[in-house]
């Protein structure tokens, strides 16, 4: 059995949040909650809801027990680009693409 939580369309570039799930993958989810709350990135914030929405969904819906669950997956998607304008000098322009991220994560219990 699994607890799946995942969040679309986050404001955050897939590169940046992939460092973020490398800390926690394999991890107990307690310990990877601990990590993600004292860890200093911008990720982390986003990364931490995806993970307690799957704690939440594991403990209310399948009635699995908290203090057992690792994370067994965590991955990151592209999602679509929000491509800007930056105007630049002698009326050119340059395009800025704003990046953002599909973040997955997968929860398990630990066998015995």
């Amino acid at each position: 059995m699994e607890a799946k939580a995942k969040a679309t369309y986050v404001r955050i570039s897939p590169r940046k949040v992939k460092i973020v799930l490398d800390l926690i993958r394999k991890q107990p989810a307690d310990k990877a909650v601990a990590i993600l709350k004292y860890t200093p990135k911008a990720a982390c914030e986003p990364v931490s809801k995806v993970l307690k929405s799957a704690m939440a969904n594991a403990e209310n819906n399948l009635n699995m027990d908290v203090s057992r669950l690792y994370v067994a997956e965590a991955h990151v998607a592209p999602g679509p680009i929000l491509k800007r304008i930056q105007p630049r000098a002698q009326g050119r322009a340059y395009r800025i693409n704003k990046r953002t991220s599909h973040i997955t994560l997968v929860l398990r219990e630990m066998e015995d």
